[in-house]
């Protein structure tokens, strides 16, 4: 069963990142993710694997799998692993890399001794302790400010006593519980929320073994169809539990939250890019009394833990299976635990060194590097995926030429963006005026189109698939596999009751879309 993680650690960057996206975020939550429900709903078979097995080729599998590697270091990880160390510096004032050392022995203990059991059976369990610490932090925050009647007012006031001269930088966004923002100078352009998220969702959802492998540990598709609801309804808690405190947390304390001298932030949390990312800490450290501030220590070492203990064990099943066991398809079991095992701490130890950088990206936003990490790398999956599904005409030289080109245009970007990191407050931006003019999210949909025409027009140069590569592998040979067939095992109850649940959601994600447009 697919159990919800908030989607484990990454729920707390996006409140981390509350001071400066806030109301953006919920809808990046509310409604883009539900695609993962969608395409369950659907019946359209969602793995790591499939375009290896819709392609007949080990090239397209074995690039997902170091792909999906690659975004395990740069995203999930070392992520995780800085936000995770973060709170409990704030917390507890440990040196920052003592903590990530004394969490990553924890996590590991676990997760290498019982696997994907363990992995799902302590996210079940952690999931009631983070949604009852959530609870209790949201109201106490609430009734600081008066209710959330007065939550725009508190936000728009939290001004930091240190300014930078001659700059705005310091000022809250007038559009901050505005989620459609102007196209082009717009923080988070609205055409970049609502599809190119979309596209980064697709990527999420249907592909990601992290994702994934929940779906696919169900014992029937009903379960997962069903279980996929039930993570849509609790997807939809974070606006409350998640952005909403974020947002307080700078209201009340924005010499710290949203600092923006440098010597005032390198004093508060230690980089000079900002203090964002200490929103929530400091939210808990303030507001909660002694006995419930150890509840919310708590809290977060569970959301960490299970984010982590996830993308060990995807991490490690990738290579093994779809990498190592390539080479040596003879290899034992024992063998490919012990190769499983190494390249989770070779994994580790990268993301690890790759936390100074991370400090300073993005302007030091964890959920904005998030994304815009992701923007670069997993369009050209998200267009491969979906022509895959939709389009019987795809072949394995369209698809495999596709996904190396958005690679190769991708990392372009990635490596000037690191090149030209975004300054500090007041400092002249001096990066070449085409990767500041073309927004990260805009660049993931011109680079899902540039992959789609790539798969589309190689695909119609070279002969088309065999039989076998489409037979049950595509939407519309789905739907005649099943026509052929007696619907014995279908359950019509839970069939009709995960479809009319599934408007229902969507129906209500439009509407508070609308509300806060």
């Amino acid at each position: 069963m697919y159990c919800w993680r908030w989607p484990g650690f990454l729920s707390l960057c996006t409140c981390l990142q509350g001071g400066e996206s806030n109301i953006y975020i919920a809808g990046r939550l509310l409604l883009a993710d539900q695609v993962m429900s969608v395409c369950l709903l659907f019946q359209i078979v969602t793995m790591p694997e499939y375009l290896g097995r819709r392609f007949g080729g080990e090239r397209i599998r074995t690039y997902l799998s170091v792909l999906s590697l690659m975004l395990s270091v740069f995203t999930k990880i070392s992520t995780d692993l800085y936000s995770g160390a973060l709170f409990v510096q704030v917390c507890l004032g440990w040196n920052l890399y003592l903590s990530t050392v004394l969490m990553l022995v924890v996590t590991a203990l676990y997760t290498i001794a019982g696997g994907l059991a363990a992995v799902i059976y302590t996210d079940t369990l952690q999931t009631f302790v983070m949604m009852i610490g959530a609870i209790i932090l949201t109201i106490t925050a609430f009734n600081k400010i008066g209710g959330y009647n007065n939550l725009e007012r508190v936000y728009q006031a939290a001004i930091p006593s240190k300014i930078i001269p001659n700059s705005s930088c310091h000022l809250p966004r007038e559009d901050a519980m505005h989620l459609f923002r102007h196209p082009v100078t717009g923080d988070l352009p609205w055409p970049g929320m609502t599809l190119g998220l979309t596209i980064l969702a697709t990527w999420y959802w249907c592909t990601d073994q992290v994702i994934v492998q929940r779906s696919l540990s169900a014992k029937s598709l009903s379960h997962a169809k069903g279980a996929s609801i039930l993570a849509s309804y609790l997807k939809m808690l974070p606006f409350i539990f998640i952005i909403l405190p974020g947002m307080i947390s700078r209201g009340l304390y924005p010499d710290s939250v949203g600092c923006v001298d440098p010597e005032e932030c390198v004093r508060v949390c230690g980089a000079e890019v900002g203090c964002s990312n200490i929103a929530f800490p400091k939210l808990v450290i303030e507001l909660m009394p002694s006995g419930l501030r150890g509840l919310m220590i708590a809290v977060m070492m569970a959301a960490l833990m299970s984010s982590l203990t996830s993308i060990f064990n995807s991490s490690s099943t990738l290579f093994t299976m779809d990498i190592w066991k390539k080479y040596r398809p003879h290899a034992s079991e024992r063998e490919l635990l012990l190769v499983g095992r190494i390249v989770t701490v070779i994994l580790v130890v990268i993301s690890v060194v790759w936390i100074p950088i991370l400090q300073s990206a993005s302007s030091g936003q964890l959920y904005v590097y998030i994304q815009s990490v992701t923007s670069y790398l997993a369009p050209p999956v998200t267009a491969v995926f979906s022509l895959a599904i939709f389009w019987t005409r795809t072949n394995e030289q369209g698809a495999f030429w596709g996904l190396m080109v958005g690679l190769v245009v991708g990392v372009c970007r990635m490596v000037l963006e690191f090149a030209f990191p975004p300054p500090r407050c007041g400092i002249h931006d001096d990066a070449p005026s085409v990767l500041r003019s073309v927004h990260y999210l805009h660049f993931a949909i011109i680079l899902c189109i540039l992959s789609a025409a790539v798969v589309v027009v190689i695909s119609l140069l070279t002969p088309p698939p065999t039989e076998e590569q489409v037979c049950n592998l595509t939407w519309w040979t789905l739907i005649e596999e099943e026509q052929r067939q007696i619907p014995l095992q279908k359950s019509v109850f839970w069939s009709r009751f995960c479809c009319i649940n599934a408007i229902l959601l969507i129906s209500v994600n439009i509407f508070l879309y609308a509300y806060y447009a």
